[in-house]
């Protein structure tokens, strides 16, 4: 084992921050202090964690020094501010939020896929986008086989993509739903998530794409070094608590056989083939998000051949679900730290 590095979580009591502190000890992280920063409304409390008392402290500077790795579980506005100063202290970073993830002087890794860039690291690496990193660690494989130049991507994305107060909102909506009685005025939400699909995640960014719907292919582009990548995706929320999911066709520049890409994916790591549509037991025969939740595997399935690509074996479409707080954010973020050791 690596010598004990000091690590610090910004933004701990988030769902992103608590499942990076779970990550810690489920991987064996070696971890000297601990320290684990958040508002000062959380500040005094007390997390219990492989049996010692850690006592929450706001975030602030001076709370970075003698912190060898940081992870980040904060927002943008609280990245920006925060983390650059983690790095003027000695620290390494590994951030969750979008801050810093397009910046040419920042590594934005997948350790399935570019684990090499973090040699370049400059004291911050950036976590993906949560859809991105589902999309692309399947993605990958079969890139590897045919060279991807196109993707045509729609996500079905989870409550916990917003959060505890996305979980919470759709939580409250089933409980009222159950009860019979009125629904709650959304909170995390522009609408009603029970019963319903949300066909917007963020904000308008460019020719009525979504700055959700942008990620996958600005982030794509950088992370697998294909800056002529096209991609095509729409960001639809639904009624699942955790665990996105993704349809997605690759057009390649070479033929891929429907047997090369289920050996390339049955292979892969981080990814898990379910592809049998005859199987007896409902979770054999394809991904869904209810087996996917607090697991680290992308599971893919449903694979099959493009039929409006006129040229043979040139496109190939997957299903895929993985957990969003898990490989979606807080383990892969603990994956790019342990490459750091």
């Amino acid at each position: 084992m690596a010598d004990k590095k000091n690590v610090a979580i910004l933004g701990a009591t988030g769902a992103v921050g608590t499942q990076m502190l779970e990550c810690l000890t489920e991987r064996d992280f070696p971890v000297g202090e601990l320290k684990l920063l958040a508002s000062a409304r959380s500040a005094g409390k007390v997390v219990e964690w492989c049996g010692r008392e850690v006592v929450i402290e706001e975030a602030r500077p001076e709370a970075f020094e003698g912190m060898d790795i940081v992870l980040g579980a904060a927002d943008d506005d609280i990245a920006k501010a925060l983390l650059p100063e983690a790095v003027r202290r000695g620290a390494t970073v590994v951030d969750n939020s979008h801050a810093f993830r397009l910046d040419e002087d920042v590594p934005l890794v997948v350790p399935e896929i570019n684990p090499q860039d973090v040699a370049w690291n400059k004291g911050l690496i950036s976590n993906p986008n949560c859809a991105t990193i589902i999309g692309l660690v399947p993605t990958w494989p079969l890139h590897k086989l045919g060279h991807v130049s196109r993707m045509i991507v729609s996500t079905y994305q989870a409550a916990s993509g917003a959060g505890v107060p996305g979980m919470r909102q759709l939580e409250n909506e089933l409980g009222a739903i159950g009860r019979g009685e009125e629904l709650p005025e959304p909170t995390a939400f522009v609408d009603q998530l029970a019963s319903n699909l949300i066909p917007q995640i963020g904000s308008e960014k460019f020719e009525g794409f979504t700055s959700e719907e942008m990620k996958l292919q600005n982030e794509g582009r950088k992370i697998m070094h294909l800056p002529e990548l096209r991609v095509n995706c729409t960001c639809v929320r639904v009624p699942v608590l955790r665990s996105h999911s993704e349809s997605i066709t690759l057009e390649f520049e070479e033929p891929v056989s429907l047997e090369d890409a289920r050996e390339a994916l049955a292979a892969a790591p981080g990814v898990k083939l379910v592809d049998d549509l005859g199987a007896d037991v409902a979770h054999d025969r394809y991904p869904m998000p209810l087996y996917t939740s607090d697991q680290d595997l992308i599971w893919v399935g449903r694979i099959r051949r493009d039929i409006s690509n006129p040229e043979q074996g040139r496109g190939i479409t997957f299903w895929c679900c993985g957990d969003q707080i898990r490989k979606g954010a807080a383990t892969n973020a603990v994956q790019v730290a342990e490459l750091l050791l």
